[in-house]
């Protein structure tokens, strides 16, 4: 089971590609010639966005029980044998 997901960086890289995308429909309806690189630059933020979103999963460890780990760095509590 998934346990925790921090996506922080792939959520703003897709921001700033949708953001990109606007400003290239702006400044090509205008008829700015760099406006392409624009579109290129929105291209590959739109891909690490993607990989930043692959990357938790594809690269997760797992416990004892078999469940994925997203956040190996956080150590967790066994349970203590009873004695009596």
């Amino acid at each position: 089971m998934i346990k925790v997901m921090k996506l922080q960086k792939a959520v703003f890289a897709i921001i700033i590609a949708i953001l990109a995308l606007v400003a290239y429909l702006i400044m090509s309806a205008n008829g700015i010639t760099w406006s392409k690189y624009i579109l290129e630059l929105s291209g590959l933020f739109l891909i690490l966005g993607a990989l930043l979103l692959l990357y938790p999963i594809l690269f997760a460890r797992k416990d004892k029980e078999g469940c994925v780990e997203l956040d190996p760095d956080v150590p967790v509590e066994t349970a203590k044998p009873v004695e009596e």
